[in-house]
């Protein structure tokens, strides 16, 4: 069969043809085939395919994985009124262990036959529900060839995103350019997105744009939403034509790319405002992922705040104090992902041992957490005082509600009566240490 001798051909320049893409093409024309596609996808459970599944048009059989994460699978489309024979469905079995070969030499930084160390794309860090929601739609989103509109807060990680469906791709191999759209300038957006020829103007040197740079890969505009009116014209007639005309020419070039574009301004209020074009809108916003802000997954804030102590100090990171995380946890971070490599950078940089404590944080992360925990170690406050302090903040907020509070605190409502009793036992209590909205909440009890 002639696949065997074209791979054996590709493998010998890994780098200069898509060996997956080779394979699918290959497989197709030899055995008459309408689709053939091979990929990887997220395991679902840790059974792997038996028998070929099969259906009037499809066949559907397993490719073996080195990592029991991923489930490869090569997708077999074919006319139902000429279905493959069983000497072919042979074929095909036979194959898909070859298939396991090219899914290992298609993956991001591997090299065929060579020694080095796969790079791989990088990792999106959590283990939250809404993570792996993400990471579910990346897989999905990264086997089409649609334009994807990245959506999010400032420093949640939409360029990352971008990356990661560039990476699982099948244009992997190819460039991933991104173009920061609010740093360009109007007068010069065509020469740097589509080029300038050469001998334009004196001292003008011919180059290439970014629609060429990204050639046979993926184009990311960040911030897409930063663009004047005039430029999203212009942006729109490349991307629907899928060709640029540098500035001095009259000829077109045609462009091989994918286009992901991000923003972190709600475009579809700005096309009802009239200051972003409906018609550029509806061309970018075919699929759209949201990337979730950090405040959305707290629990993922322990991770990522280790994620970039190892970054930072890789032979041996510190640790991070439970008060430090708690305060963390409680941080509504504004800023992201990106305000909380800052503050992790600040803390390394401050700290004089190998243990992030509360003090190693700025004076806004530890906020009222600070303000409430620290006079209460210094003064020796009890558990009970804590209790009671918090037993009547949630009865305050419950109306006086008895009932209520007790379902909120679940406790009995005897406990909450001791609460209650304990704080009319303490008058004294140093209420000014407290901030003001435990300060608000009245001592006495109401009546439910």
């Amino acid at each position: 069969m002639r696949v065997l001798p074209a791979l054996g051909a590709a493998l010998q320049q890994p780098h200069d043809v898509d060996i997956a893409a080779l394979f699918e093409q290959e497989v197709g024309r030899a055995l008459s085939l309408r689709t053939v596609r091979l990929r990887e996808v997220p395991a679902r459970s840790k059974g792997r395919l038996g028998a070929p599944l099969r259906t009037h048009e499809s066949l559907v059989l397993d490719v073996p994985t080195r990592d029991p994460r991923m489930q490869g699978v090569l997708e077999i489309g074919f006319e139902p009124e000429a279905p493959p024979s069983h000497t072919v469905v042979e074929v095909l079995v036979a194959l898909s262990h070859l298939a396991a070969l090219v899914l290992d030499c298609s993956r991001p930084g591997k090299v065929a036959g060579g020694g080095g160390v796969p790079s791989g794309p990088v990792a999106l860090i959590g283990s939250s529900p809404v993570m792996e929601a993400l990471r579910d739609q990346i897989d999905r989103v990264a086997g089409t060839a649609f334009t994807v509109l990245i959506q999010g807060e400032s420093g949640t990680g939409k360029e990352l995103v971008a990356r990661q469906i560039h990476d699982r791709s099948r244009r992997r191999r190819g460039p991933f350019v991104a173009v920061n759209c609010a740093a360009i300038v109007d007068t010069l957006l065509e020469a740097e997105l589509f080029g300038i020829e050469e001998r334009t103007a004196t001292g003008v040197r011919g180059r290439r744009g970014k629609f060429e740079h990204a050639d046979g890969g993926t184009l990311f505009l960040d911030e897409v939403g930063d663009l004047s009116l005039s430029a999203q014209a212009k942006l729109l007639r490349a991307i629907q034509d899928l060709s640029v005309e540098r500035v001095g020419t009259t000829g077109t070039r045609r462009v091989d790319i994918r286009v992901l574009a991000a923003t972190n301004r709600p475009l579809g209020e700005m096309v009802s405002r009239g200051i972003f074009r409906a018609d550029l809108y509806y061309r970018l916003s075919g699929v759209e992922i949201s990337v979730p802000p950090l405040r959305a997954r707290r629990d993922d804030t322990g991770q990522l705040a280790a994620h970039f102590l190892r970054l930072h100090r890789p032979s041996r990171p510190p640790e991070i104090a439970e008060p430090a995380l708690d305060a963390m946890l409680l941080y509504p971070w504004p800023g992201n992902v990106r305000e909380l490599e800052r503050v992790v950078e600040r803390a390394l940089a401050l700290t004089e041992s190998d243990r992030i404590e509360l003090s190693d944080l700025p004076a806004q992360v530890r906020g009222e957490y600070s303000a409430i925990l620290e006079p209460a170690v210094e003064a020796g406050d009890t558990m009970r005082a804590w209790g009671s302090r918090y037993a009547r903040l949630v009865f305050e907020r419950c109306g006086g509600n008895k009932r209520r509070t007790c379902r909120l605190l679940d406790i009995s409502y005897h406990t909450l009566k001791a609460y209650l009793r304990y704080s009319r036992q303490s008058p004294d209590e140093p209420a000014s240490r407290l901030p003001a909205w435990v300060r608000s909440v009245s001592g006495e009890e109401r009546r439910s």
